[in-house]
């Protein structure tokens, strides 16, 4: 009888174990995804390059962190607008030649990720391809080549180091200097807003185009890029799978945004 009560006890002890064992993990994993939460709200999200628009500054299958910090928060910088108010709280002013990711004026939902080339009051002007911003040209220098494909097509990009009034340098890739584009009206900033461009100049829908994107309210801006944590060249299916090592763009993974 001692023998069976001690058997038994043994029995209890090891499924009160395992019991506690499975509340530690449970707790713990709760307590990893309200932090990871936290963080994404308030302070960094990832984001992935979808599009062409700001090579070769960024490339399509880029992975990166955007800072919440950087400009403070709007109901488009919370996710799914959770937390809904109007204006800024602790905001920071943008600086030219920051690489925003903002909502879509037009709808106010869709994500875009550009650079800032104006701010309130600022006068932006294409001329014959080259950049002037409050009626002074922004120089640029050449910086070499880079090869854009698409749908197998391949075009021969120009390369310019490009630099901002009290801005960084940074890359912009040209194609031609002719066209729309690349001769625009002049456009005032109005204030509470930014003009925004692609660093691929001659492919990228952006502030140039007033009934598509247009100047971008302050308000709109989620956060400011910072640094590239993963890239992959997708362009084989995704189930070939001993094609994954050959994707990872190695040289990029953990470089800073410029």
């Amino acid at each position: 009888m001692q023998r069976k009560r001690e058997s038994m006890s043994l029995h209890t002890n090891a499924s009160d174990g395992a019991g506690s064992g499975w509340r530690e993990t449970i707790k713990i994993v709760v307590h990893a995804l309200i932090l990871a939460m936290i963080v994404r709200i308030f302070f960094y999200q990832p984001f992935n390059i979808p599009s062409g628009s700001m090579k070769s500054t960024l490339l399509v299958g880029d992975y990166l962190f955007v800072s919440k910090l950087a400009y403070g928060y709007s109901r488009y910088s919370i996710p799914w607008g959770i937390i809904p108010f109007k204006g800024r709280i602790f905001a920071s002013e943008p600086k030219r030649g920051d690489v925003a990711v903002f909502k879509l004026p037009r709808d106010n939902s869709t994500d875009y990720i550009k650079r800032i080339i104006g701010l309130p009051g600022d006068h932006v002007q294409v001329k014959q391809g080259q950049l002037y911003v409050n009626g002074k040209l922004v120089p640029r220098t050449p910086a070499g080549d880079f090869l854009e494909t698409n749908e197998d097509v391949t075009i021969d990009l120009k390369l310019y180091q490009e630099k901002l009034p009290d801005g960084p340098e940074h890359l912009i890739a040209k194609a031609t200097d002719e066209g729309y584009m690349n001769n625009t009206d002049e456009y005032v900033v109005p204030p509470g807003h930014v003009f925004c461009m692609g660093d691929n100049r001659d492919n990228s829908q952006d502030s140039r185009f007033l009934n598509m994107v247009g100047f971008v309210p302050l308000e709109n801006l989620v956060g400011r890029a910072e640094f590239i944590f993963f890239s992959i060249d997708a362009r084989y299916p995704w189930w070939e799978v001993w094609e994954w090592p050959f994707q990872i763009r190695w040289s990029r993974l953990f470089t800073g945004i410029t």
